[in-house]
């Protein structure tokens, strides 16, 4: 019989509201403790939400022996100082993405979430709902053959503050961590890691990304022409083209509900409903993990998290975007 997990959440933003709506939904998982460093947004994000607990900084949350699970939702230069925090205190941990700035943060979550012998997940949503399922089915069953190209791009027109996450460097800013990650995982997901990586980009006056474009050569000839912007509306639609046809992965592609499969001339529609916005598959699959004592889900594996954040910092290197 499969227990209850208690969650709790650290940092009470939009994405956090909306994981948290997603919890509701769940009969195996339960919102037991949120913290936020103002302690009238805790109150008012436990009252919403209907969290057993409440508190107004991390480590009271981490010390709270009733949670199993706790969902990081700070800003991206954060996530690394909050994983640990964690850690130290013995809790599971799902961290947003991406997991850390860099390859080296990623390294050293990974070794201490493997000697605390913890469960450890990078929270790629993507991964999870019913329509990617679906669309790693096709690709197996060879329905469009072997891929021969991916595209994918995801842009949308940042109201510009320079003082906000997306722009500002000392929390992570820049289309690439914060959008391009999408993109780059569905390329890693359908292809593997790439031989040879050609990017460039536009860079704010904060010294982040504000567009950045980004091809892909892998190693049995096939490629992946990626983009991501804060500059404009894109449309956000994924195509992965295969020797015998193509599958199209509406707007928005990394959490669409529809698929278009077009082959010998014959065009094939079909709808996957996700349920509540898509968070709810990635908390099912975590307590799935936690009540079957994995310590990490093998769709999202610690290799995957580390292949990924690889790519992104030889993206990074490509372009001159550098963290402190």
């Amino acid at each position: 019989m499969s227990k209850t997990v208690n969650w709790g959440i650290i940092g009470l933003g939009n994405i956090a509201n909306t994981f948290a709506k997603d919890l509701l939904l769940s009969n195996t998982g339960n919102l037991y403790a949120v913290a936020s460093r103002n302690l009238e947004k805790a109150k008012q994000f436990s009252k919403k939400h209907n969290a057993a607990v409440y508190y107004d900084t991390y480590e009271a949350l981490t010390n709270d022996p009733n949670v199993d699970v706790v969902y990081i939702a700070t800003p991206h230069a954060l996530h690394f100082e909050n994983t640990m925090l964690c850690f130290s205190k013995n809790k599971a941990v799902l961290c947003e993405k991406p997991m850390g700035l860099n390859t080296n943060q990623v390294e050293s979550m990974i070794k201490e979430a493997k000697s605390k012998n913890l469960f450890f997940m990078e929270g790629i949503w993507t991964r999870f709902i019913p329509a990617t399922e679906k669309l790693l089915e096709l690709i197996k069953q060879d329905v469009i053959g072997d891929i021969v190209s991916i595209q994918a791009d995801f842009g949308f027109k940042a109201d510009i503050d320079f003082e906000g996450r997306l722009f500002n460097k000392k929390l992570g800013g820049g289309a690439l961590l914060d959008i391009g990650i999408y993109p780059i995982y569905l390329s890693l997901l359908l292809l593997g890691a790439p031989k040879d990586i050609k990017a460039m980009a536009r860079m704010t006056e904060t010294e982040v990304d504000s567009y950045c474009a980004m091809l892909f050569n892998y190693s049995n000839k096939a490629v992946a022409n990626l983009e991501c912007t804060i500059e404009a509306n894109t449309p956000i639609e994924a195509i992965i083209y295969g020797s015998k046809g193509h599958i199209k992965l509406h707007k928005e592609f990394f959490f669409t509900s529809q698929l278009t499969i077009e082959k010998d001339g014959i065009t094939k529609t079909i709808n996957l409903e996700k349920t509540g916005t898509g968070y709810f598959h990635e908390i099912e699959e975590v307590n799935y993990c936690i009540n079957n004592n994995l310590k990490e889900s093998s769709k999202v594996s610690l290799d995957t998290s580390l292949e990924l954040i690889t790519i992104i910092d030889r993206v990074k290197t490509l372009i001159g975007l550098h963290y402190h």
